[in-house]
């Protein structure tokens, strides 16, 4: 039987789905019903981790100067700080106080803005409403106004309300909770994790005193730093062979961004410390500060080896060559800092990128021209560690690897026989390929433009769609034949479909990943294919530009401008196209490696099917499991959520479904 014919969709009908199937879960169920959307649930660490940072935001504000963390006996943890004190009076329009307002109620905090907190970490309003959901037993005291409260929690629930319990002679808070094991892997706290997070925010945050105790063995661990960060690393890094006597280390102070930084390289071993921070906050994979980073070194030493004559002809330093033995810290405080996830590990604020490369690209410059003999030595190192790349990559030609086969004389080829480097991307139209191939790094990115709409292939076996001439240039340029399972001869490593933001360029992208889909599996498993995602908008505010993907980032953009002390005029432009786009704005919205937005294309076998890995600028990539047994065959990944949806919208056999579809989901805007 067809699995996608119209009889399968009508059993739904059946079933009696309608408006009564829909569940709205309230307060703190969310969390209870998915933990894992809202926190790490292998371990409870993750919760520790929110609330300590709950006390960091008061300690960047000014207004802690000690966060005390202990763990009990019975596994359970409590954070002090001498903070300001959780708000303890009733919210105007919820009619309860603030404290519980804050534990209970997902999407509240009063970290939304910059009003209380110029730089934070709690920007969601989720996190210690979701420790207080997923813990047996929570219960806080707060000193505030000379007065000592209380309140607790069992399983999320209020247990006992807010009350006056005495007189105080400080301020903070000191909260205490038990995780509940059922949501846990494990219910055990790390607790070499927690000392490493407590001493790095005594590092990035100088002045503050942390403190871990753990009660089992009796130790304590004081932490206080009065140097920063070029203390810390050269504690970290005393038994190793530096290339730097000390490290070089800056700072940086905007209205948005203030960033500082300490980094050094290993004269032969790698140094294995990469730790970067936002808001005090560990991004374990990176973002666009790390990003940023990395550009702003790598061009400061291009341009030290241009201006002494150091690179050799037919050198080339890509940012892998500088950060080979790198041992770094960067801390970097963002005014509205947007994260790919809810724990926090990846910084995807678009425009920090930016503005940390210009400020380390600078600095940086000026000290190695005011350092010579080691700059010239860390160019040396570059220069050899991008010799070794060279030595290393595989020694098959691009013309063996088309079976001799001349390339599409539209596709504007780079020159890097590197495959793991190389990048391909597709790009709607001659007018968007000619700004495409101005905007690309021509040594590593390739470009072929695409006429239109290609051939809907959905229902298409392998040899019927190589009659369409635009499939036969893809397979070709590919290097893989439709249907094949041997991908040995790709000849990218990242197959980037970049289309307008309107919706014909949705249909021609969606026709693309439908092509991959169905007829280039094992690309797609493998991890090559990403969506790119040029902006929507360019906003300008004086002589500082932003880029907005959609409408809620453009209106992000212009009330942060808008809260500024002296804001400016603001010009929005909305992009048409991107053959609107200059090569300048392409280059930097949607192909550079460092400012990009990339959408990976993955499909599994598991519930998740089809879901989308954010790949974001520089791409910290975390490679794809390797395919199951089950997965090598196309008909068993047609049992895929993805591909369910994919059938429904191309397939002609679907016609009534898609029908179906459009008239319960569609909107109809007035343009």
């Amino acid at each position: 039987m067809n699995l996608f014919d119209g009889r399968t969709q009508d059993k739904t009908a059946d079933q009696g789905y309608d408006a009564g199937s829909i569940e709205v879960l309230k307060g703190l169920d969310p969390v209870k019903r998915r933990p894992g959307m809202y926190t790490d649930t292998s371990s409870p660490d993750h919760l520790a981790f929110e609330v300590i940072d709950n006390s960091v935001d008061e300690a960047i504000a000014g207004f802690a100067a000690r966060i005390d963390v202990t763990l009990t006996q019975d596994n359970r943890i409590i954070v002090s700080d001498n903070g300001r004190g959780m708000p303890v009076d009733i919210h105007p329009q919820e009619g309860i106080s603030g404290v519980e307002l804050i534990m209970t109620k997902l999407h509240a905090g009063a970290k939304f803005s910059n009003k209380d907190y110029a730089f934070s970490g709690g920007l969601h309003g989720v996190g210690v409403s979701v420790v207080n959901a997923l813990s047996i037993h929570l219960c806080i005291e707060i000193c505030r106004d000379k007065k000592r409260y209380t309140i607790e929690f069992e399983n999320g629930a209020k247990t006992k309300d807010l009350k006056e319990a005495g007189n105080a002679a400080g301020t903070g808070t000191t909260l205490e909770f038990k995780p509940d094991p059922a949501y846990f892997d494990t219910d055990q706290f790390n607790v070499t994790l927690i000392r490493a997070a407590l001493k790095s925010k005594a590092v990035l945050c100088r002045g503050l005193t942390t403190t871990f105790t753990v009660e089992q063995t009796g130790e304590t661990d004081t932490w206080h730093y009065d140097q920063g960060l070029d203390q810390y690393l050269k504690e970290m890094l005393r038994s190793t062979n530096t290339l730097f006597p000390d490290p070089f280390t800056g700072s940086a102070d905007s209205d948005e961004l203030k960033a500082v930084w300490a980094v050094n390289w290993g004269q032969e071993e790698r140094l294995d410390i990469e730790e970067s921070y936002v808001n005090l906050i560990p991004t374990k994979l990176g973002g666009t500060h790390v990003n940023g980073f990395r550009s702003g070194l790598l061009e400061s030493v291009k341009e030290f080896c241009k201006f002494r004559n150091l690179l050799p002809k037919g050198v080339f330093l890509t940012p892998e060559d500088i950060w080979h033995n790198v041992g770094y810290v960067l801390s970097v405080k963002l005014v509205e800092a947007q994260f790919s996830s809810q724990t926090k590990e990846r910084l995807s604020s678009r425009h920090c990128a930016g503005l940390v490369n210009i400020q380390v690209r600078d600095a940086f410059s000026l000290w190695l021209n005011q350092n010579v003999a080691l700059g010239e030595a860390l160019a040396r190192a570059a220069i050899e560690n991008a010799r070794n790349r060279e030595r290393k990559r595989k020694k098959v030609s691009l013309k063996t690897r088309t079976s001799g086969a001349a390339l599409p004389a539209k596709l504007s080829d780079c020159t890097s026989d590197d495959q793991s480097q190389r990048e391909l991307f597709f790009v709607e139209g001659d007018s968007a390929g000619g700004s495409a191939k101005q905007a690309r790094d021509r040594r590593f990115q390739a470009i072929m433009p695409l006429r239109g709409k290609i051939l809907n292939t959905w229902d298409l076996n392998a040899s019927a769609i190589l009659d369409s001439k635009e499939i036969r240039d893809i397979s070709q340029v590919l290097g893989v034949m439709p249907g094949s399972t041997d991908i040995s001869k790709l000849r990218y490593n990242k197959l980037c479909i970049l289309a307008d933001a309107d919706s014909d360029g949705l249909h021609i992208a969606t026709l693309l990943c439908a092509l991959f889909l169905r007829h280039f599996p094992e690309v797609v498993r493998q991890g090559h294919v990403f969506v790119a995602m040029p902006p929507l908008y360019r906003i300008d505010m004086g002589k500082e530009v932003f880029y907005a993907l959609d409408d809620s980032e453009r209106n992000a953009i212009t009330k942060r401008l808008g809260r500024r002390k002296k804001p400016g005029k603001i010009n929005i432009q909305r992009f048409k196209g991107l053959g609107e786009m200059n090569p300048l704005q392409l280059r930097e919205t949607t192909i550079a490696p460092d400012s990009r937005r990339l959408v990976q294309l993955t499909v599994t076998d598991q519930s998740d099917a089809g879901e989308q890995k954010n790949d974001l600028p520089g791409e910290n990539d975390v490679p794809p499991s390797p395919p199951s047994e089950s997965e090598k065959s196309p008909d068993a990944l047609i049992k895929d959520d993805v591909f369910q949806v994919m059938d429904m919208l191309l397939s002609k056999k679907r016609a009534r479904d898609r029908k179906r579809w459009i008239e319960t989901h569609g909107v109809i805007k007035e343009i």
